[in-house]
């Protein structure tokens, strides 16, 4: 008889999971039997601390048409077809004001949930999509490569005394473990399939992992008795995390899109208060090169309605309060249009931070358009600057040991 495959590197036991596997991003730690006794002695994180929730617009998100500076005669100078008017924008503030399709955004700042940081990137910036997302997810200079992410090396400082067993302090909504969960020590982290999400029925999920735990481990064979144990943590965790996810009553009703349907399942698992400190989910699509108006403007209008849903349900659950959630993206676009009636690689863009713990309303200082063509923007607020105040004044982690030195907070909180 065949014997069933059996994954025997973590690049295979991804891939493998591709194709319905949940919950695999436990593939990267030593299973939970052989670190527990080590840690038994270990207090259990509590589990009402406040909770990060990180929201990756992928592709560059064009942050001149996201908040836009309708006043300004260079940004029209600049974006000839581009440029919306002063008469179809949601103002926010003084000479800025957000897309047409951002309804519920501006709403959100109005009533104080939302910080938005303008003119946000980093110094000698880096215009390749893996690149400048490397940059992003580890908190590393531009010139500079790091193998953990700034939310591993937050887990490393801050949560390594947590008992290593099922349930997650990470959550990531996809296939792969995001590069800004990898870390140095062992922390259980979980993806969760996307295509799952919404759905009652996980038995396809279950029995594949089922499958693959038939095969007999002898003990010279170590790697696949160490691939079966972590295999079992998953199939553990996602039969608790398929009970949750179908037992939920969303406190609203979300979009129908499945970056909705990601959030919606980030909002059951927080209200199942699990010990989770940070999650992860992700909206494509925002690399514009071409025919930008409608693609950004369904993207914006995508974001918009998930995000309010999802402040409301927490809201709707006395979890508010509790939750912080914050976009990022690899960069903006070039201020002035191409030839494709698109937006080229740039460099800095604005960043959203939600909540009812944040100071809403527009912080930092807005882009300079004084600029000649195919120049590109100059930060004013470096990224880290907001990590920063989210690791000291929301996760309540030394910022300095998790980014290496020291940068000046925002104040959005």
């Amino acid at each position: 008889m065949r014997t069933p495959f059996l994954p025997s590197t973590r690049r295979e036991f991804l891939r493998y999971s591709a194709s319905g596997i949940g919950l695999i991003a436990f593939s990267r730690f030593a299973p939970s039997f052989l670190v527990q006794s080590t840690l038994a002695a270990a207090p259990a994180p509590e589990k009402d601390r406040s909770v990060l929730v990180l929201v990756q617009l992928a592709g560059g998100n064009d942050g001149l048409n996201t908040l836009i500076p309708f006043e300004d005669a260079d940004y029209h100078r600049l974006r000839p077809t581009l440029a919306l008017r002063k008469t179809d924008v949601l103002p926010v503030g003084q000479n800025q004001a957000f897309h047409p399709s951002m309804t519920e955004l501006q709403g959100l700042v109005h009533d104080g949930k939302l910080a938005v940081i303008q003119n946000v990137g980093y110094p000698n910036p880096n215009r390749s999509h893996f690149r400048s997302t490397d940059i992003w997810e580890t908190g590393s200079e531009s010139d500079q490569v790091v193998s953990t992410g700034w939310i591993g090396r937050y887990l490393d400082n801050c949560c390594s005394g947590a008992p290593v067993g099922h349930d997650p302090l990470a959550v990531h909504v996809g296939n792969e473990t995001p590069e800004v969960f990898l870390s140095q020590q062992v922390h259980p982290t979980f993806g969760v399939n996307p295509y799952l999400l919404g759905r009652k029925d996980r038995s396809r999920n279950q029995a594949l992992l089922e499958q693959l735990l038939q095969q007999p481990s002898t003990p010279e064979n170590d790697n696949a008795s160490f691939l079966k144990a972590t295999m079992m943590d998953a199939l553990v965790t996602e039969r608790r995390v398929q009970g949750i996810l179908g037992a939920y009553q969303a406190g609203t009703t979300y979009p129908g899109t499945p970056f909705a349907h990601s959030l919606e399942g980030v909002a059951a698992l927080i209200a199942a208060d699990l010990p989770t400190r940070v999650y992860f989910v992700s909206l494509s699509g925002f690399d514009t090169h071409a025919n930008q108006a409608n693609n950004h403007r369904n993207l914006l209008k995508t974001l918009s309605e998930g995000l309010a849903a999802f402040q409301k349900d927490l809201e709707a659950h006395k979890l508010g309060e509790r939750v912080l959630t914050m976009t990022f993206s690899e960069f903006g676009r070039r201020p002035m249009e191409n030839q494709s009636q698109g937006t080229d690689h740039g460099t800095a863009a604005p960043l959203f931070v939600m909540g009812s713990a944040v100071k809403g309303g527009l912080h930092g200082e807005a882009p300079k358009l004084n600029l000649a063509r195919n120049q590109d923007l100059t930060f004013s607020t470096d990224f880290r600057q907001i990590y920063a105040t989210v690791l000291d004044r929301w996760l309540d982690c030394p910022a300095e040991k998790v980014l290496g030195r020291s940068f000046e907070p925002v104040a959005f909180l």
